[in-house]
């Protein structure tokens, strides 16, 4: 998996059969971090910024990203000290160039007990960066990652604001917000930023829908957060602010265990 803002899903490209809910990252790897890597990337001007504010002080800790795309975050982390550090995508599409002190493995965040070296280990801090949406089962998938969590650790999760999809849909198919907000029907769409040839087929969610996600897998919210651009980057690039004004852009969540009963 990797940092998307794709929630569960399947991909194909035009005229082919849907598969399962790994596809869209293997096909879309490649292209999304070109597009993350743009100047006015929302991820580089917002996403990242403020998910890197939430990890605070790394250095002497331990990092666990789960979706970790090429890695490029993660070692951007070990380069601010933290140390003992792995990042597992799916894709295997890795920076070629690693710092000491962490490892990239190819596996599935859907199948956390079968990537050997996690076996026994502990971290200080888990991500979740636009990734969840493509475990099988959410719920097992952060239950697994808490397992793993350091005493006082936490977990940091983003997700796309659900609004952003309906507002899409309702566009689509001339409806109103509450209706496609509400929507349990899966919908199909192609991601013109990344690649307009794969079609993405979303199942929607909403914000309680997280809530009660977190809460089935015995985390509570300490913090969440919902960036915007700052005013500096508003003035810059008025396109992107453009886009945020009309899909409200992401949510971050700071999670950590449930106290044992």
């Amino acid at each position: 998996m990797a940092h998307t803002d794709e929630p569960s899903e399947t991909t194909r490209s035009a005229g082919q059969s849907t598969g399962d809910a790994s596809l869209p990252w293997l096909a879309l790897a490649e292209d999304y971090e070109l597009a993350r890597a743009r100047e006015d990337s929302l991820d580089r001007l917002v996403e990242w910024p403020a998910q890197r504010d939430l990890l605070g002080d790394v250095a002497g800790r331990s990092v666990l990203d789960l979706g970790c795309g090429n890695g490029a975050k993660l070692a951007e982390l070990v380069e601010a000290g933290a140390r003992d550090c792995v990042g597992v995508d799916i894709s295997g599409n890795f920076v070629s160039v690693t710092p000491p002190g962490m490892e990239l493995i190819q596996g599935d965040l859907s199948e956390l007990d079968a990537v050997p070296a996690l076996t026994g280990r502990k971290f200080d801090r888990i991500t979740f960066l636009q990734s969840i949406g493509y475990a099988k089962d959410p719920v097992s998938t952060l239950q697994a990652a808490r397992a793993m969590l350091a005493d006082d650790g936490f977990i940091l999760l983003t997700r796309t604001h659900p609004i952003r999809y309906a507002v899409e849909r309702a566009e689509k198919n001339g409806t109103s917000l509450g209706e496609e907000y509400y929507s349990t029907a899966s919908y199909t769409y192609f991601h013109d930023n990344w690649n307009d040839r794969i079609a993405l087929t979303k199942q929607a969610y909403t914000v309680s829908d997280l809530i009660n996600l977190f809460s089935a897998a015995g985390l509570w919210i300490e913090q969440a957060i919902e960036p915007q651009l700052s005013e500096d980057a508003r003035r810059r690039y008025p396109h992107k602010q453009a886009v945020l004004n009309k899909y409200l852009g992401i949510l971050i969540f700071k999670l950590r265990p449930l106290p044992a009963r």
